[in-house]
């Protein structure tokens, strides 16, 4: 009698770093299949994991979703929710989760043809909310993300089996390079970097606030950056970064005084739902995972 062992494209988390190079495609779509997305754009996309959107939402409708983000940070009971998470030091909010479910302006974001058409079109398929969130950037001592592969913790943390994920930053207030703009290294998509060190439960209690677990080592990153180069995404309030969901990318602390946040909305495809964590000893909470894969309409 045999027992079926579940297929991992992508090994990580274990005694020492691994190189995999990528098993999936980048644009899943058909060739000439309709969307939102010139081909030279998909093109540039498959090329380096990334493409830029210079308006995707109009001044009226950032000023709308400003200050609904203002009200979201302004509500103590928003701010007592598991889904708010505040700076360690400053006790300032630094991300809140499951926007698209506490709010119905950023669930209409979610549904906007601009946004989920261009998801659609990336995948080849319908798609669903894997997780939502606001990066809120104070100015004045705002920490920044470490560098990562979001594929590397949704896999390893989450199950997604595949690279058949997506996510979109929408930029609410101007990203200055100077304030904690988003850096992805070009190309770096097309290698699995998996990382060393076996995952502590409920590692996400304190990832959310420092990554550690999940990063790559300063060696690693200096060959990748070497590589590839490093991109940074400046923009006005509107603009748009759609990147693969393997991208290296982090961004610095924000020192200065002008805020920087931006929604992130993450769309993966239904065909690739989550399954079971493949490196951690259990699920981490749906406002971080979505176990809800009911497709964006």
């Amino acid at each position: 009698m045999t027992t079926d062992v579940r297929a991992d494209l992508y090994p990580t988390r274990g005694p020492a770093e691994m190189i995999t190079p990528r098993q999936d495609p980048v644009i899943w779509s058909r060739p000439g299949a309709p969307g939102p997305v010139a081909v030279k754009d998909l093109q540039g996309f498959e090329r380096d994991g990334f493409l830029t959107v210079d308006q995707l939402i109009t001044p009226d409708e950032v000023a709308v979703c400003h200050a609904e983000l203002d009200r979201l940070i302004a509500d103590p009971a928003v701010r007592a929710d598991e889904r708010s998470i505040v700076e360690p030091k400053s006790q300032n909010v630094r991300s809140f989760f499951e926007v698209h479910r506490i709010s119905e302006v950023f669930a209409r974001l979610v549904a906007d043809e601009r946004v989920v058409g261009r998801a659609r079109q990336i995948l080849g398929s319908d798609v669903y909310v894997h997780q939502s969130r606001i990066n809120v950037k104070p100015g004045f001592g705002a920490s920044g993300f470490y560098w990562h592969s979001d594929f590397e913790t949704w896999h390893a943390e989450d199950g997604l089996p595949n690279m058949r994920a997506v996510s979109v930053s929408i930029a609410l207030t101007e990203n200055h390079d100077t304030n904690g703009a988003l850096m992805i290294m070009p190309g770096s998509h097309k290698t699995f970097l998996g990382c060393a060190g076996e995952t502590p439960k409920d590692n996400y209690q304190q990832s959310l606030k420092m990554q550690d677990i999940g990063t790559p080592s300063d060696e690693a990153l200096t060959k990748l950056a070497d590589r590839h180069g490093i991109k940074l995404f400046t923009g006005k309030a509107g603009s748009a970064t759609w990147f693969d969901c393997n991208c290296m990318h982090g961004s610095g602390d924000n020192i200065t005084p002008y805020p920087r946040s931006n929604v992130f909305i993450v769309f993966n495809s239904v065909e690739n739902a989550a399954e079971e964590p493949f490196a951690a000893p259990a699920r981490r909470p749906e406002f971080i995972g979505a176990r809800n894969f009911t497709p964006v309409r």
